[in-house]
């Protein structure tokens, strides 16, 4: 998709800087959240199996529950660990059609995972033997691998502990003792 340049370039710029003057509150300032934390993300696929295998020996995610779905009779509901009580869910459908992924408006980007630097250099290893296509590094990005699932997820393998982007924290406080955590 063509980037915006010049003078539409620089209006976006300054409308950003507009947002984080009257939205951003730092430090002190900023208000407590109301959430706990995110108790899982449920993506739809279109073969458990294979997303079991993917999610579990590709990434290092373990399969901690499946049971049938409570809404939808025939259907799998099953969840990995991703560290810190946060949970990857699926579920599948049987007997409806799964267009391919597109990336659109209310829709995802990604899902940015953090991991530490031993399951980085996993993931990218078995990604690169079973010859599955990602990229990261290549891009300029050295912290960050991108790859989609088997189901189409967009998902980031972000060598970053939590609560830091690019080096610098953004949350008051971060999880240093977190298993995503670099030195």
């Amino acid at each position: 998709m063509p980037q915006p340049e010049g003078a539409a370039l620089e209006a976006l710029r300054a409308h950003r800087e507009e947002l984080r003057a009257r939205y951003l509150r730092e430090g002190r300032g900023r208000p407590v959240t109301t959430a706990r934390g995110v108790h899982h993300v449920a993506f739809i696929c279109r073969d458990v199996e294979e997303t079991i295998r993917f999610h579990q020996e590709f990434l290092g995610f373990p399969l901690v529950e499946i049971v049938e779905n409570r809404d939808y009779r025939g259907s799998t509901h099953f969840f990995f660990d991703i560290g810190h009580g946060n949970l990857l869910g699926f579920f599948d459908f049987p007997g409806h059609d799964h267009p391919s992924f597109a990336e659109t408006v209310g829709g995802i980007q990604h899902l940015a995972i953090s991991v530490g630097e031993e399951q980085f250099g996993a993931a990218r290893k078995a990604l690169d033997a079973a010859g599955i296509p990602y990229a990261g590094p290549d891009r300029g990005v050295e912290d960050s691998l991108y790859l989609h699932d088997p189901n189409g997820v967009p998902i980031e393998l972000y060598r970053e502990r939590l609560g830091i982007f690019e080096g610098t924290p953004i949350l008051g406080e971060t999880l240093e003792g977190s298993p995503g955590a670099r030195a």
